[in-house]
């Protein structure tokens, strides 16, 4: 059977051209509903199509843009579109750009392979963005999520004010903080956020002062829109783990609490008072905390939660009991573009898709990529100078394991010896791939500032094998606790000397099978020593969520330092997965911490 479109369409073209595949392959694309039809049951069974067969197997992700991209253009000509009696409505969202101001390298998978194109970049995507602008004029939104202007040497350099004038010229509508937001400090957080030209919203952020702005929501915790005679309501949240994730000084001064304390109060505002007919969820919470709020009866009301955090590619919303919930990827090399009819106050239709951030597609623009040049000049030389090289993929999308976390635990344990390496699971980073041609990829000190955007003191600590297990135990509940509010949005501890293997769907401090160090199984008795990095504001005797920790001693260089001498001695380095974390259910290469509700990381 060459299509599986008579199952659904019974149309009297379809029973027509039965016998003409050729005619009935043009009716199928050219079509409305039975084309999207086709086009969906083709992206899920990925077009399995041999040699010879009439079109040439694509991606799914290629067929479902190209069906959320028709399905845009019917809505924009459908008669009550046209004659005014409803009304279109774009919401663009991104989130996690972690200020990649340049087109980089980044990871896909295909086929069940892994391969890497080039997306993203501040003048890619400010080019992208006035295309789908230009699509729907009047009522198109540019949103934001959060973690923009961290995660790069320009955004930390300049403690996020050169993101931030990038951001305003790219013409956001709507930016909601994320968890990173704080990582210059309350103060320099809100300098930044207010310098953003357009609203800010956040929920459950407040002042934790000793002055009048105590117990003050530090931005509004709503933001309403009109498009024509419809009002769209936004309600932000960051995640209320913030504290516990960061450094907790970062956020001293800020007070956060769960969206379950006051969201049913919004809602109810929004749509009895405000007379909003749509209402938007704008969170910044992970995609299991996210699908955790969509399962839970007080965001009865809500149409959309648009999230964002763990850099899930949400390529169909995923569907929570209540509302649904969609994620655009991170480091902008994505744009998330939900289209809305809203007719009599319902909404009749929409679509959904996520882009990508095309260079191919999409020429830089010119004025954001003079503003780009001109963000990176005071920086460029030493952003620009090469420390290293590397003859494999440094990748950092696995939720178990990674190569680059792996080179830098392998870094540390190189400069001080010590039992066990750790690095904390960071999620931020996009890839850098080797050049095909010469067989390594120029690590620059612009690159390290994506891998380790706050530059921490290494820190030594004693510790016994019970503490070690115990801690193991806890850190995967931050990874994988059953309760979705429970997890912290990053991805499993990485270290090296250290060989560890759990069970994901164990119960909670019953997940961990084995730890071995230097190849021998724990003793609960024996000390062990470890070395990471130094987080602000933890007491003396707790080092990467470790508590009382023997022997703290900070060791007066920092982890920039450590990895510079390394490359210096190292190079070109080749870091792969070595299996020093392993799970008995679910493989090295696992992608995200959200299992059983269909979604799929690629």
């Amino acid at each position: 059977m060459l299509y599986e479109h008579h199952t659904t369409c019974k149309c009297h073209t379809c029973r027509q051209i039965e016998s003409k595949p050729e005619d009935q392959q043009k009716h199928i694309l050219t079509s409305g509903s039975s084309r999207r039809e086709f086009l969906r049951q083709a992206g899920k069974t990925t077009l399995a199509l041999g040699a010879g067969s009439l079109i040439t197997p694509v991606p799914a992700s290629a067929l479902l843009e190209a069906d959320a991209a028709a399905h845009s253009r019917e809505i924009k000509l459908s008669n009550t579109v046209r004659q005014g009696k409803a009304t279109h409505i774009t919401l663009l969202h991104t989130a996690d750009i972690h200020a990649q101001l340049l087109t980089h390298d980044e990871f896909f998978i295909e086929n069940n392979q892994v391969v890497y194109k080039k997306r993203g970049g501040f003048a890619v995507l400010k080019s992208m963005i006035k295309s789908l602008r230009a699509q729907n004029p009047q009522h198109t939104m540019l949103i934001d999520g959060g973690d923009c202007f961290q995660g790069s040497g320009v955004a930390a350099l300049s403690q996020g004010k050169a993101i931030v004038q990038l951001m305003n010229n790219m013409g956001y509508d709507l930016m909601l903080p994320g968890n990173w937001e704080v990582v210059y400090g309350k103060e320099m957080m809100m300098k930044d956020m207010f310098s953003y030209n357009c609203p800010k919203v956040c929920a459950n952020m407040f002042h934790q002062t000793n002055d009048a702005f105590n117990g003050d929501l530090i931005f509004p915790p709503y933001y309403i829109r009109r498009f024509g005679n419809v009002k769209v309501g936004f309600i932000g949240y960051n995640d209320p783990l913030t504290p516990k994730r960061q450094s907790p000084a970062y956020s001293e001064g800020i007070s956060f609490t769960p969206p379950e304390k006051n969201v049913a109060k919004y809602i109810r505002l929004l749509r009895e008072y405000e007379g909003c007919h749509i209402i938007i969820l704008l969170t910044h919470m992970g995609l299991a905390q996210q699908i955790g709020l969509a399962n839970k009866a007080l965001v009865k009301g809500v149409d959309y939660i648009l999230g964002a955090d763990t850099h899930e590619r949400v390529r169909e919303p995923v569907a929570g009991v209540y509302t649904k919930v969609t994620e655009p990827g991170a480091f902008g090399s994505f744009i998330a573009k939900l289209d809305l009819v809203v007719e009599d106050g319902e909404i009749k239709d929409q679509s959904y898709a996520l882009l990508d951030v095309d260079p191919e597609q999409y020429p830089e623009d010119e004025e954001m990529k003079a503003l780009v040049e001109k963000a990176r000049a005071p920086y460029r030389e030493e952003l620009d100078r090469v420390i290293g090289k590397t003859k494999t993929p440094l990748v950092r999308y696995y939720v178990i394991e990674t190569p680059m976390d792996n080179l830098i635990t392998d870094a540390i344990m190189w400069k001080f010896k010590p039992d066990i390496a750790l690095s904390n699971g960071f999620r931020f980073c996009p890839p850098l791939v080797p050049d095909p041609k010469t067989g390594v990829a120029d690590i620059t000190m612009d690159f390290l500032w994506s891998m380790l955007p706050v530059d921490s003191e290494a820190k030594r600590g004693t510790v016994t094998g019970k503490q070690l297990k115990d801690w193991m135990e806890r850190e995967l509940e931050n990874a994988f606790a059953k309760d979705p509010a429970r997890r912290f949005g990053g991805w499993v501890v990485r270290f090296k000397g250290m060989e560890v293997n759990f069970t994901i769907n164990n119960e909670a401090g019953k997940r961990v099978n084995y730890i071995k160090v230097k190849g021998k199984p724990i003793a609960p008795d024996q000390l062990y020593t470890f070395v990471a990095c130094e987080r602000e504001g933890d007491p003396d005797t707790t080092i990467c969520r470790m508590e009382d920790v023997a022997k703290p001693e900070r060791l007066g260089i920092t982890l920039h330092s450590v990895m510079e001498e390394y490359l210096a001695k190292h190079s070109p380095v080749a870091p792969k997965l070595e299996g020093r974390a392993t799970a008995t259910d679910a493989p090295a290469t696992l992608l995200t911490q959200l299992m059983g509700y269909g979604y799929e990381f690629r």
